[in-house]
């Protein structure tokens, strides 16, 4: 454990210069006191480390000095490599930094993890787009990333439901979502998302922009999807379905409906009534239809009759003779 910490606060003074003995404590979960002895081990061992009293003072590593990464655990090795998804960074222009980057440290690693994360690699990938979808093309990603980096507004054209509109943004940060990029940005001082296929065009001002000092992108990002989730539009329905149907059930309305799904008292073995409450009530009837024979709505009337109203729809569509 000792030997863990040890390391973590190596790697600290090397990523962040000078740490006061609060500071690395506080980061370290760990006394002060604990803190000076960990370094004179360091200062023992080789390491040049040394102390500056003041108000201003901390420990510090001498000018130049860095460590190799053999404090790397197994662990902490494989999740290193199997956190790098090569098609976003592709997407980013980052695909060959991230390639030289793993390459340097794999190198660096001692042999036994060497092994260990080359396996990884080997026999793990990481796809981060959904089933059945086609990537989204996003030919402003790098000037939209550059900006976000840079902290420099764009303006922008974004298509929207009511057609396209122009905007002047001061761009926060970037977010890939179930394969698609989200920006997150500021617009006439409200923070909001913006899907980056919509972009039809981007230009950067050349302005610069204060970031908020306390916006934080994850936390931002969480609350948003939840508000989201909270606020859609829900249909309470109550169904028969065949157990063996239960699977492209989910498919259709969803797992979080299935998982939230009340059961309900059912006579017949091979069926299951459940109580659901599904997303976007417009579209129920229709995702509802998709089972055919295997599934039949008990509850409400309205959307009954409206599955009803589908399915002659399809019938008198289909026993319509074609001209030939």
């Amino acid at each position: 454990m000792r030997a863990a910490r040890l390391v973590q606060l190596l790697l600290l003074l090397q990523a962040r210069g000078r740490l006061t003995a609060a500071a690395l404590a506080t980061e370290l979960e760990v006394s002060e006191r604990t803190i000076h002895r960990d370094v004179e081990a360091l200062s023992a061992a080789g390491v040049p480390i040394y102390a500056e009293r003041g108000p201003h003072g901390g420990f510090q590593l001498v000018d130049g000095y860095r460590t190799r990464l053999t404090g790397l655990t197994g662990d902490e090795a494989e999740a290193l490599f199997l956190s790098g998804i090569p098609g976003p960074a592709a997407e980013l222009g980052l695909g060959t930094v991230v390639a030289a980057a793993r390459l340097k440290v794999l190198a660096a690693l001692p042999a036994e993890l060497r092994t260990r994360a080359s396996r990884l690699v080997e026999r793990f990938h990481l796809d981060a787009a959904s089933w059945f979808t086609v990537g989204e093309s996003v030919p402003h990603l790098g000037v939209v990333a550059d900006a976000v980096w840079e902290a420099r507004r764009l303006t922008v054209g974004y298509r929207r439901a009511g057609g396209e509109v122009d905007r002047i943004l001061e761009p926060l940060g970037l977010v890939l979502k179930a394969g698609i990029w989200y920006l997150v940005a500021r617009a006439d001082d409200q923070v909001r998302t913006y899907r980056i296929s919509r972009f039809s065009r981007v230009t950067p001002t050349g302005d610069g922009f204060e970031r908020p000092p306390d916006f934080d992108l994850a936390g931002h990002w969480h609350a948003s999807i939840a508000e989201y989730e909270r606020d859609t539009p829900r249909l309470e329905v109550t169904v028969r379905v065949q157990e063996r149907a239960m699977g492209l059930l989910a498919d259709l309305v969803g797992i979080r409906a299935i998982r939230a799904g009340e059961e309900l008292p059912e006579p017949e073995e091979t069926w299951r009534r459940l109580r659901l409450w599904v997303d976007w009530p417009e579209e129920v009837p229709g995702r509802l239809l998709a089972l055919g024979d295997r599934l039949e709505v008990v509850e409400p009337a309205d959307v009954r009759e409206r599955v009803v109203e589908l399915a002659r729809g399809v019938i008198a569509r289909h026993g319509t003779a074609r001209d030939e």
